[in-house]
């Protein structure tokens, strides 16, 4: 018998569909975004990159106590349900270890964005604390000023810079640092042409033309690496063996259910003790992360 689809996490907040006034109220900027559909409900311009990045301010006000979040034109505006559930995921991913959520877990985020997304979430739903590494000089910039604009993340949250980009892991993890995890979305296409034609066809699912301006922005390093996600996810597991002592859980996003198999002969190659998959989805959309550790459960269960 077929598995049935996950949807959100059961503790993801945006499992209704969006109280546009409630929204609007967190954002009063959002109002000028407001339409109505055929059938005379409020709803917004999806394909509007500044309707879409109001919203996403409205969101993290309205939700995450986050007053202060803006992103450089050209950069990813996340969805904010999606990142929302795999940090639920991996809430629970920590708590089949100790029995419960932890509340004071170490979290470091590879490649933290322009937009410091998941810190965002994890800090507000869980107390956690993060660090955000990141190759881009404006991407680094922008994930700062979200966190000096928000009084309180800057003890939760903090910034390295990759000055290696060449590198994940290595020159991030220090000597003597502890993660309880690592989560990463990694860049998903082998190319800036396969890039571009990602965005192709996502304007024309929308009925859009090529001269249409939507929200599927991006930088090279968000969207694409030499490789794509197996590659780069590759190198992640790879990197992660020496320091399979400092770090509890290493985790990532893998977009392709079938680049699953490369990546499990990858993990027995390095020799994870045990190995994770998540299954995820939001809509439509269906996604998932993995997991691998090289500790034994009884070293997991212990606090560093």
């Amino acid at each position: 018998m077929k598995a049935q689809k996950p949807g959100l996490h059961p503790r993801n907040r945006h499992h209704q569909r969006y109280d546009l006034p409630a929204l609007c109220q967190a954002h009063p900027e959002l109002q000028a975004f407001i339409t109505l559909n055929p059938v005379g409900e409020q709803t917004i311009d999806f394909a509007n990159p500044l309707a879409v990045k109001a919203l996403n301010k409205a969101l993290l006000a309205h939700f995450y106590a986050v007053k202060h979040w803006d992103i450089p034109e050209g950069f990813l505006c996340p969805p904010v349900p999606g990142r929302a559930d795999y940090i639920h995921h991996l809430a629970d991913l920590l708590a089949l270890d100790t029995g419960a959520i932890p509340s004071q877990a170490s979290i470091l985020d590879i490649g933290v964005g322009a937009n410091c997304i998941y810190p965002l979430i994890g800090v507000h739903e869980y107390g956690w604390r993060f660090t955000g590494s990141e190759t881009h000089a404006e991407a680094f910039a922008s994930a700062q000023a979200i966190v000096n604009g928000n009084p309180g993340l800057t003890r939760q949250i903090r910034l390295r810079r990759q000055k290696d980009t060449k590198a994940i892991l290595t020159g991030i993890i220090h000597k003597n640092e502890t993660y309880d995890a690592t989560l990463c979305n990694p860049p998903f296409h082998d190319s800036a042409a396969s890039a571009r034609e990602g965005g192709e066809r996502k304007r024309r699912n929308l009925g859009l033309g090529e001269d249409s301006v939507t929200n599927f922005g991006g930088q090279q390093q968000e969207l694409w690496c030499e490789g794509g996600e197996v590659a780069f996810i590759t190198q992640m597991i790879q990197e992660s063996q020496q320091f399979g002592r400092q770090v509890k859980w290493f985790t990532s996003l893998v977009s392709r259910g079938d680049n699953l198999p490369l990546l499990y002969r990858a993990l027995t190659d390095v020799g994870a003790v045990k190995v994770v998959k998540k299954e995820m989805a939001q809509g439509n959309k269906q996604s998932r992360f993995i997991a691998w550790t090289f500790m034994d459960e009884a070293k997991r269960r212990r606090p560093f």
